[in-house]
């Protein structure tokens, strides 16, 4: 598999994540899971900064950030340094969202994509040993140079 591969499959999984995710009446369900993973990756940021990072546009992560704290999956304290800035960082208590969609089984999404059931069982375990060993946090270490 070459790079181009690994990004075409990194986008299929995107869009079952996508499918299997219980549905919102906002939807923007991919912003949401994309700014939620940041500021559990870097607790007491800012709306700026996580716009920095994951290059979605600041009304993008604004709105992200309004629906988590409505959800209550995101705290928000005022900065000490910019009264007018806000901290955001993980609400250590699961929401019923949270547990709504930890619920969630993907096999019927992994399934309807697959078109053939007999290899559901082969692609979910290939999917936990992925889990287990690309974490969010590995895309974030730094490469080495060749």
């Amino acid at each position: 598999m070459g790079p181009v591969e690994l990004i075409l499959l990194g986008r299929t999984l995107m869009k079952l994540g996508e499918q299997a995710l219980p549905a919102t009446p906002a939807g923007g369900e991919r912003t949401v899971v994309i700014v939620m993973s940041d500021v559990y990756e870097h607790p007491g940021t800012t709306v700026g900064e996580i716009a920095d990072r994951t290059g979605l546009p600041q009304s993008a992560v604004s709105g992200a950030v309004a629906r988590l704290r409505e959800a209550g999956s995101v705290l928000a304290d005022p900065d000490p340094a910019d009264r007018r800035r806000q901290l955001l960082r993980r609400n250590p208590s699961p929401t019923a969202r949270q547990r709504e969609v930890a619920a969630v089984d993907i096999g019927p999404a992994v399934a309807t994509a697959l078109g053939e059931p007999s290899r559901l069982p082969e692609v979910l375990a290939a999917l936990e040993v992925l889990g287990r060993h690309l974490t969010p946090q590995a895309a974030s270490r730094p490469r080495s140079r060749r």
